[in-house]
């Protein structure tokens, strides 16, 4: 855990960004699976990780602009929740850990915020995610139900994207270790992958590595054969000769910093001549987005060179034809490349974007295209020096994307369907890193993790 003083810094930075009122941050509480007592595992709210330090369920945080004081309000473990829980830190030692002024009872909260509201003093707050948090802060504020979403603060949620967005060193320290445990992730999960194995054996392989490494998944991996389903969670199917695994999953540390990575490798150990032409044509993607990344320059640039490198190499593969510019231009690639080529990443693997992914990834100069494809694309902003983004190109061959647009003879000047019609069964490949965004450019975090071809085939062999 970082030292109270980071988190004092923190929150006096955010304060120089607001006017008058009070902040108020809600954390997370348990969330059950079935029943009441068995629960998912407890994530706190990122928010107040950040401003705060402190995971442990049932808190919330309340920040006197005015006055610059944090007040924390919560409740004292009882003896049951040390029988079933184990010994827990009180308030005060909560209070020491966040370096907060103040420690209260949570049945004061609302007298607090009914008094300050009494005085005409504004309350603020961000975009609740969670239905249980809605409902908190309606009783909480008097509103009525679904009025939380309307009334939250954009100066309060602008704040903290401005603040949040630069990764401090020790962010980027903690990003390193969430990487290492990845790494170790993948040797094993190539080491292992061989025909006649489930899918659902090299996941919870995975996973397990996650969580000896001192944190859990940072999201629910991704680990399938059937590639062209971009977020696929299933397990259950069994590795043959000729597949191809798509592997996208990132531990988080103990902290609750992300990292978010994805390998495609082949079961048998080797790529076909197919499966190459495909996979170097992602490969020569990614390498060229991320040469391209600089501080200042926005990112749907790199996006759009990934897209025109991967148009370039389809049309050498005969699926793409035409003018290369014209047909980037029309979106005409994202038949086969059809998201965003990365987002932002923290504390959260899509780092703020329940602050809302408009507020994270545009502003006044980007705006949020319309086009299929490129709409998808989280992040199109420029970033600054200290900005941790995902670069993760990918092409797919999706059987009903593909229905839709040929029957819809979308893009016949650009695609060949008589040729796409022969690789149907392809699936998918997707290639990422995670980067810092740095004066120079960008750098690539963590320990390599193989993406060459050769290197890929070393590790599978």
């Amino acid at each position: 855990m970082f030292e109270p003083k980071v988190f004092r810094g923190r929150r006096r930075q955010l304060l120089k960004s607001l006017t008058s009122g009070i902040v108020l941050l809600p954390g997370n509480g348990e969330s059950p699976m079935n029943y009441v007592d068995n629960t998912y595992p407890f994530r706190q709210d990122s928010t107040l990780l950040y401003y705060g330090g402190i995971d442990r369920p049932g808190l919330f945080l309340v920040i006197d602009i005015d006055d610059g004081t944090t007040t924390i309000f919560g409740k004292e473990p009882t003896v049951t929740d040390i029988l079933w829980s184990g010994p827990q830190p009180g308030l005060a030692e909560l209070r020491e850990r966040s370096g907060a002024e103040k420690v209260d009872d949570l049945s004061a909260l609302d007298g607090a915020l009914t008094h300050a509201i009494q005085q005409g003093r504004e309350v603020l707050y961000l975009p609740p995610y969670r239905a249980e948090t809605r409902c908190q802060l309606e009783d909480l504020l008097g509103l009525k139900p679904g009025q939380s979403l309307l009334k939250h603060s954009e100066e309060l949620a602008r704040a903290v994207v401005v603040q949040r967005s630069i990764k401090e060193p020790r962010e980027l320290a903690e990003i390193e270790i969430a990487l290492e445990t990845t790494h170790a992730m993948y040797s094993a999960a190539m080491q292992a992958t061989c025909v006649g194995k489930f899918e659902r054996e090299i996941a919870g392989l995975v996973e397990g590595i996650a969580i000896a490494g001192g944190g859990r998944l940072a999201y629910p991996c991704i680990l399938t054969k059937l590639g062209q389903v971009l977020h696929n969670h299933h397990y259950h199917r069994r590795l043959e000769a000729g597949d191809l695994v798509v592997q996208d999953s990132g531990a988080a540390t103990e902290l609750g910093y992300a990292s978010d990575i994805t390998r495609t490798y082949p079961v048998s150990g080797t790529f076909s001549v197919r499966q190459r032409e495909i996979y170097q044509a992602v490969l020569d993607s990614l390498m060229h987005s991320l040469a391209s990344v600089q501080a200042g320059r926005p990112f749907r640039d790199s996006h759009l060179v990934a897209a025109r490198m991967m148009t370039d190499s389809l049309q050498q593969v005969g699926l793409m034809r035409g003018n290369l510019d014209e047909s980037v231009a029309a979106g005409a690639h994202a038949l086969f490349f059809p998201h965003g080529l990365g987002h932002m990443m923290g504390l959260d693997v899509h780092d703020m974007e329940n602050l809302g992914e408009d507020i994270v990834g545009y502003d006044n100069e980007i705006a949020r295209s319309e086009q299929f494809g490129l709409r998808a694309l989280r992040f199109g902003r420029a970033p600054a020096p200290g900005y941790v983004l995902t670069v993760e190109p990918g092409c797919y061959f999706i059987g009903p994307l593909i229905d839709q647009w040929k029957t819809e003879k979308r893009h016949e000047a650009f695609i060949n369907y008589n040729e796409v019609d022969n690789w149907r069964d392809f699936g998918g490949v997707r290639i990422e890193e995670n980067i810092v965004v740095t004066a120079e450019g960008c750098k690539i975090l963590g320990p390599p993790i193989p993406k060459s071809i050769a290197d890929v085939e070393d590790a599978c062999s």
